[in-house]
């Protein structure tokens, strides 16, 4: 927007000062990778032990806080040419997280997290302090067979847990894609409704997934 003609500001504290204009001029901007999307396909990875390379997005795009929790977690991630290459060398441990404004752990990563969570070996607690309704995937979670508990804004995940097909819905965009990514690591075949929230906000994850090896039939739901 500042080589557009608005008067931007960002002295780093609180606040950006923008000037208006009634002018505007164009350009040819580069849109920067969705990060969410790209910590859910790593989370993808992570929870089917599997190895993803996120062409495009090098892991400095990621918040500092991800990164670190990842780690933590035994996620790594490894720059290569240019993008991300995710693997679980180790397997999954368990993890004490809490979200943050950027560059802190992001609230919209927190229940694909928890879902990865119930792979990993002990109990992890992960305080939310960002968003207080950030739960709603815990009761499909659970059904599952997952062990995940709420007490105010604390959740904790014991793992690992044997994860079976499940019939769930989701209730928003992360709930949704929490579920997805614990249906692919669990026996059998599962439904998950609700899935019009997820195309909302991530409308190409579905078709990545199946790119990578994901049985998924998608059926057109109605509001």
């Amino acid at each position: 927007m500042a080589r557009s003609g608005v008067g931007i500001a960002w002295p780093g504290t609180e606040a950006l000062h923008v000037t208006g204009t009634d002018h505007i001029a164009g350009g040819v901007f580069p849109v920067p990778p969705d990060r969410l999307e790209a910590a859910t396909l790593a989370l993808g990875a992570a929870i089917t032990g599997g190895t993803v390379y996120l062409d495009g997005f090098p892991p400095d795009g990621f918040p500092a806080g991800l990164v670190s929790v990842f780690a933590d977690a035994g996620i790594l991630l490894t720059g290569e040419r240019g993008g991300t290459v995710v693997t679980v060398p180790d397997g999954l441990r368990a993890v004490e997280v809490a979200t943050a404004p950027h560059p802190g752990y992001p609230t919209d990563v927190q229940p694909q997290l928890t879902a990865v969570l119930t792979q990993a070996t002990g109990t992890s607690r992960i305080e939310e302090r960002i968003y207080s309704r950030r739960d709603t995937h815990l009761a499909a979670l659970r059904k599952f067979g997952a062990v995940v508990n709420a007490e105010g804004r604390l959740i904790t995940v014991e793992g690992p847990s044997r994860l079976v097909a499940a019939d769930v819905t989701g209730e928003d965009i992360r709930a949704a894609t929490s579920l997805v990514l614990a249906a692919l690591a669990a026996e059998g075949t599962s439904t998950i409704r609700g899935m019009y929230h997820l195309q909302r906000g991530h409308g190409d994850l579905l078709p990545k997934l199946a790119s990578l090896g994901a049985d998924l039939t998608i059926n057109q739901e109605i509001p």
